[in-house]
């Protein structure tokens, strides 16, 4: 009897550890299709966020954007199919920054026959800021010398030979006055641009025309370091 006992003791324990055996696989298979659903929500959720990136890097941004116009020319929809100078002389924004463009001879059709461009353009209150004596002194220097006035080279230190949205934009720029420029920030926590010595905020940006990138900014850079 006591013989028999032994034996039903160690088979109730091969079976007790079969079970056990059998319950450890199955949850570590459990461990492992939790492991790939993880993986899987872990993928997911980092393309959801690339595209959430590239969305606003495409997308305009800025407290200033809400004063152009909801439709028609100046508006963002108007601005897409026009030419960068062309788009500008029609927002309300820009209207002091058409004018300076407007008084060099050809430069208005020289930016709109560009391939691509990105053009960081001064409001209309940046310039207010310039005494007008000053100005009025720089425009008609502009009407008199074309692109070798003082005006020209002030306004080619707001030009960049390629197109960038407001990812690649961010970094130093060479101008096409042959100076450089720095954009920091982003499109949440605000951008910046600066020659060295001026520092404008962007009030409205990665603005798209035909042929450009437009951002608005709050300061005209001199280009004097």
């Amino acid at each position: 009897m006591k013989l028999q006992h032994r034996r039903g003791g160690r088979i109730a324990g091969i079976a007790t550890a079969a079970l056990a055996l059998s319950l450890t696989l199955a949850a570590c298979g459990g461990d492992d299709s939790d492991s790939d659903a993880d993986s899987g929500t872990d993928t997911e959720t980092s393309a959801a966020t690339e595209e959430t990136t590239e969305a606003m890097a495409s997308e305009p941004f800025g407290e200033a954007c809400s004063a152009l116009p909801t439709d028609g020319p100046g508006s963002l929809e108007g601005m897409v199919g026009e030419p960068v100078a062309t788009a500008a002389s029609n927002n309300p924004l820009l209207t002091t920054l058409a004018t300076a463009v407007g008084a060099v001879d050809g430069l208005a059709d020289t930016l709109n026959g560009a391939d691509a461009l990105t053009v960081f353009a001064p409001y209309n209150d940046a310039f207010a800021a310039i005494p007008e004596k000053d100005l009025n002194a720089l425009i008609k220097g502009g009407q008199k010398d074309g692109q070798d006035s003082t005006l020209y080279t002030i306004l080619a230190h707001h030009v960049v030979g390629a197109n960038a949205d407001a990812e690649a934009v961010v970094g130093e720029h060479e101008t096409l006055a042959g100076d450089m420029i720095t954009v920091e920030g982003d499109t949440e926590s605000g951008m910046t641009v600066s020659d060295g010595t001026v520092t404008a905020t962007v009030l409205c940006g990665n603005v798209p025309t035909a042929n450009a990138t437009v951002y608005v900014i709050d300061q005209v850079l001199t280009g004097v370091q």
